[in-house]
């Protein structure tokens, strides 16, 4: 199957296989299908042999992006599947990537599965490009890579079944499929888009790869806001202490977040540079050493570096200094009138221990450098830090091509 919406069909894994263990598929990425896998299972697999890699992707929809659905969606893929979270990019599809990524849904000829997929495309159509109360749609677009991707994906996101409501995946809990007593479809939100085999994947991912420069970015001019509206754009970072390990916490720290009302208009996965991290923080450096004196104050304001970008500014030289570090974030920008104090009254003062019950650093902070997350105290150092972490670029489209020229 290669289209979202279908049930995969199991193959025999002794057809999948000539003699000798020697894959039928004359592209080795073809014979990575996650579920089944194109090996000869009644011969033991050698101790160093690994799965390959995988990408695989979901496109979290305009309706759940609307409903703030956004942070529970990533929260369940993050801590269900394991896999790592490599690249996003915000989209307003146009109506050219709209047709093309539609035109590739329907693959099935089996008659069930084929009436999901059409649901699906024309869903899309509907729903990914136009207006609804003064927004033009807006996509989040997560690219993940591990071993079996697209199948953990696949069992993550599950189908649309109307007769489940058990919450076992996220269409279980986010999507819907509702019928009439004949049996026609009255309503139906899919929650989030993904495909399930990984030519499809691919064949998706270069698609939206193509259009990631003209339909993706920030997306600061979608919203249509009063006139009167103080908009603000504000920058929030995830910072890497959510990231040890596949967990809800980068899901639930967004969830708390969409309390404010405000618009995701920017999403970015990004590894800051010592470089970045110093200029980025640069402005703490004094106040801790007026705090701590010169030589603890600097200590401090290297540990917190090195938090942020897994490097200290003393011990790091030359391109090491400017190269991406090996600590993982989040930069998002939220767009809406008062973004700035909204944004920073959910977040809680710096240190969690005197931030009020249900606020982001009270629920997920640790201390005063390990508190979850970063926002931005003024709309002119929104614009400062934006600029630093370079929440404009493309890293979507680099990581793609690099990863099926390998292939």
């Amino acid at each position: 199957m290669s289209a979202d919406g279908a049930a995969r069909r199991p193959y025999p894994e002794k057809e999948l296989t000539q003699s000798g263990g020697e894959s039928i598929f004359s592209d080795p990425f073809a014979a990575s299908i996650s579920c089944t896998h194109a090996v000869d299972l009644s011969k033991p697999l050698g101790k160093n042999r690994m799965p390959a890699e995988e990408l695989s992707y979901v496109i979290v929809t305009p309706y759940s992006m609307r409903k703030s659905r956004t942070g529970g969606i990533i929260a369940r893929l993050i801590s269900r599947t394991g896999l790592d979270l490599v690249t996003s990019r915000m989209f307003a599809p146009s109506a050219e990537l709209t047709k093309r990524y539609a035109e590739t849904i329907v693959t099935e000829t089996e008659p069930r599965h084929r009436s999901t997929q059409e649901l699906i495309r024309d869903y899309v159509l509907k729903n990914f490009t136009g207006k609804k109360n003064g927004q033009r749609a807006r996509a989040l677009f997560l690219v993940f890579r591990g071993p079996d991707a697209v199948e953990k994906i696949h069992h993550t996101i599950g189908h649309i079944v109307h007769e489940r409501t058990s919450g076992e995946t996220i269409r279980d809990t986010f999507g819907d499929y509702i019928t009439d007593e004949s049996g026609k479809v009255i309503y139906f939100e899919p929650a989030a888009l993904a495909a399930f085999d990984p030519k499809a994947v691919e064949r998706d991912l270069k698609l939206w790869s193509e259009f990631s420069d003209s339909d993706g970015g920030i997306l600061d001019h979608v919203i249509e806001f009063p006139k009167n509206a103080n908009v603000e754009k504000s920058l929030v970072l995830i910072k890497p202490d959510n990231f040890k390990f596949p967990n809800q916490r980068p899901g639930g720290v967004i969830e708390v977040f969409s309390r404010t009302g405000l618009y995701i208009v920017g999403f970015k996965v990004h590894r800051m540079s010592v470089a970045q991290a110093e200029e980025f923080y640069g402005p703490v450096l004094a106040v801790l050493e007026n705090k701590l004196g010169a030589e603890k104050g600097r200590n401090a304001w290297e540990d917190i570096v090195e938090f942020m970008a897994g490097g200290r500014p003393s011990t790091s030289k030359g391109d090491q200094r400017n190269a991406p570090g090996s600590e993982k974030c989040i930069a998002i920008v939220y767009q809406g009138d008062d973004a700035v104090r909204k944004i920073r009254e959910v977040l809680g003062p710096t240190d969690p221990a005197k931030a009020p019950p249900g606020s982001i650093r009270k629920e997920f902070g640790q201390s005063i450098m390990i508190n979850a997350a970063h926002a931005s105290d003024s709309a002119e150092n929104a614009k400062r830090e934006m600029a630093i972490v370079q929440v404009e670029e493309n890293n979507f489209k680099p990581l793609i091509e690099s990863f099926y020229a390998r292939s």
